[in-house]
């Protein structure tokens, strides 16, 4: 009988402000991402998510009040911040390390220098805007998209460089700094609108405005360059070492590095979840794992409505899922923090994530509120009775039990 651990992360649907952002972040004191787009969404329908028990964690009066058929808890945040990069790396078992925390321009200097020393044509355009131009074509920058100081962007003009050129780049750029990520990424646009989309944030951060650059309209690609990483140590590549099956969907396949995974790009929620049911149709025994981005997007765009017509559609996704679950499989669904689009600023909140764990054979438990997102990696491991991975505690046998 077929075996698979399916894992979907629901990106940003953040459960509750975690206890330190009261120190730490003070802008996200109030933030509950999940209960306050069920506050507020003119229309949420979610029977699947209600039938695993969602409710069992949110307590919402606009839900189901009828306890849930799988195990429920709360994951919280052991990186710093809240970091989808880092999170999900956390997800996949990693320890999350201590970077360096700063705006590009304390390093623009030195980065500089190192990459002229490695051969590239490096300047700096403007010294109102700290950001390098490389090659002529690729703009280093702050990303302003994101928490204060912690990544780094590369953004080149597709059609005028390859993507592997782009990605020397940023692996260069990666040689020469300590924050947590650089991110090299590109479309099919001009350098002209690249260079058009550079903004200065209210905080100083000079970088690109991504989205109204247009590099996520055509043609895009992206790779995540983390700091302190060891994906030998996570769950995927350790399935993938034992001889089992790994797909990578979504955002996931940007920021998980497991070189023997099948790897599906897709950021449409539609198309998510359907790369997730034709993976269960073709793997005997393995990990499904996939993230579905366009909640966070809505959640940087503020708006409620679209957050919840994005949470409706993987619900709808989900009653195929559930049905096509064999008495063997593990459903693991969770978020890597929140992003809740009524508290007033559009970035990433400081919240604990939702846990539903369920499977045709387990029981309804109490998972309890957990110190790591990690712990889907040991429960991953664990499941298929593998060593753990670097970081994380399994809660698997909470289910069996």
């Amino acid at each position: 009988m077929k075996k698979r651990a399916i894992v979907l992360i629901l990106d940003s649907l953040g459960v509750g402000y975690m206890e330190d952002a009261q120190k730490h972040r003070p802008q996200d004191v109030g933030a509950n991402t999940f209960y306050h787009i069920l506050d507020q969404a003119e229309q949420i329908s979610i029977p699947q998510l209600e039938r695993l028990g969602v409710n069992d964690i949110l307590h919402h009066p606009r839900l189901s009040q009828e306890k849930g058929v799988g195990g429920y808890g709360t994951l919280s945040l052991e990186h710093d911040g809240a970091d989808s990069f880092v999170g999900h790396n956390e997800i996949m078992g990693t320890q999350p390390k201590k970077p360096h925390t700063g705006p590009f321009a304390t390093v623009i200097d030195d980065v500089k220098e190192a990459m002229e020393q490695e051969g590239y044509q490096v300047e700096i355009p403007d010294q109102d805007y700290p950001y390098l131009l490389v090659n002529g074509l690729v703009v280093v920058a702050d990303n302003i998209e994101t928490d204060y100081g912690q990544i780094y962007n590369v953004t080149a003009p597709l059609d005028q460089i390859s993507f592997e050129e782009v990605l020397s780049i940023g692996e260069a750029v990666r040689r020469h700094v300590k924050v947590n990520r650089v991110i090299a990424l590109g479309g099919e646009v001009q350098l002209e609108q690249i260079i058009a989309s550079i903004e200065q944030r209210e905080d100083g951060l000079v970088g690109v405005n991504s989205p109204k650059s247009g590099v996520y309209e055509k043609g895009y690609q992206v790779r995540h360059l983390g700091y302190g990483i060891d994906p030998d140590t996570q769950a995927s590549t350790i399935l993938d070492k034992n001889g089992k099956e790994v797909a990578l969907i979504g955002k996931m396949q940007d920021v998980i590095t497991c070189n023997g995974a099948k790897k599906f790009p897709a950021i449409e929620t539609d198309l998510v979840m359907q790369l997730i049911i034709e993976q269960m149709k073709v793997m005997d025994e393995g990990l499904i794992s996939a993230t579905v981005q366009e909640t966070d997007l809505a959640g940087h765009a503020e708006n409620v409505e679209r957050y919840a017509q994005k949470i409706m559609t993987v619900d709808r996704y989900l009653e195929t899922i559930l049905d096509n679950m064999t008495e063997e499989d593990l459903l693991i669904i969770s978020a890597d923090h929140g992003n809740d689009p009524t508290i007033g600023h559009s970035q990433h909140t400081r919240e604990k994530t939702f846990l539903l764990a369920y499977g045709k054979k387990y029981h309804s438990s109490h998972l309890g509120e957990r110190e790591t997102l990690s712990d889907i990696a040991a429960t991953v491991t664990d499941f298929f009775n593998l060593d753990r991975p670097e970081n994380g505690h399994s809660f698997y046998s909470s289910l069996v039990e």
